[in-house]
Order: structure tokens, then C-alpha cells, then sequence
């Protein structure tokens, strides 16, 4: 076993091509303890360099919405009446701070992704 820290996208590249060919390594085996280390200085990496942002409040709802099987209908009574659920998604007003608690509740999204910014249609 030959590991090292990946500090360079070469670096990244060979980690990534190692952990290939051991990625199916039984676990406790000397492999397989290799590919457990070099997948974590992978992510670490990753999350150094490659930081992928948080949708926006709007889109991270749609996602949710998607994952739950979720209509727009369904968050009538979560949100509003129907035409204040269409207010929200269409983005001509703003989530209300009872809003983004009940949608933490409701839907398990974090709160500090409900108050972030977002852009209303005009």
C-alpha cells in the first residue's frame, strides 16, 4: 500500500484510477483498507476543490418535492391556499419565515437552505 496526500489534480487523477481497479476489494483485507483511506483523501479532495453549491430555496423544494412525490397541490395547507403555493413556486413572493419552518417539518429540509436568497420573477 502507497498512499499519499493528493495535493494536485494529477494526484487526484492516479487516486482516482487506483481506487478503480480495488473499488471491489473485500473489506479487512490490506486492498480493501486501501480503497476505505484513498476514497476518504478522494473526498477530502474533492470537497477542497470541487465545492458544489446548495440549490436555491425554490429549486431545493422542487427537488424534495420530486423525491417525496410531491404535486403542487400537496403543499396546499403546508404553504397556503392554492394560489400562495403558486406565488412560492413561481417565485413572485418570497418564502415567509412560518413558511420555511413548516416546509423543515414537512418536507425534512434544512432551515439554512430555506432562507437563503433567491431571485423573484418580475
Amino acid at each position: 500500500m502507497n498512499i499519499k496526500p493528493i495535493k494536485n489534480k494529477k494526484d487526484y487523477q492516479n487516486a482516482l484510477k487506483r481506487l478503480e481497479v480495488i473499488f471491489d476489494a473485500p473489506p479487512n483485507s490490506a486492498k480493501g483498507d486501501e480503497a476505505e483511506i484513498l476514497s476518504l483523501l478522494i473526498e477530502n479532495y474533492e470537497n477542497q476543490h470541487y465545492q458544489i453549491d446548495a440549490p436555491d430555496p425554490i429549486v431545493a423544494i422542487k427537488i424534495r418535492m420530486e423525491e417525496m412525490n410531491m404535486k403542487q397541490k400537496d403543499l396546499i395547507g403546508i404553504l397556503g391556499g392554492k394560489s400562495r403555493v403558486s406565488e412560492i413556486l413561481n417565485r413572485k413572493k418570497r418564502l415567509t419565515v412560518d413558511m420555511i419552518r413548516t416546509l423543515e417539518k414537512h418536507l425534512q429540509l434544512s432551515a439554512s437552505i430555506l432562507v437563503g436568497n433567491y431571485n423573484l420573477q418580475k
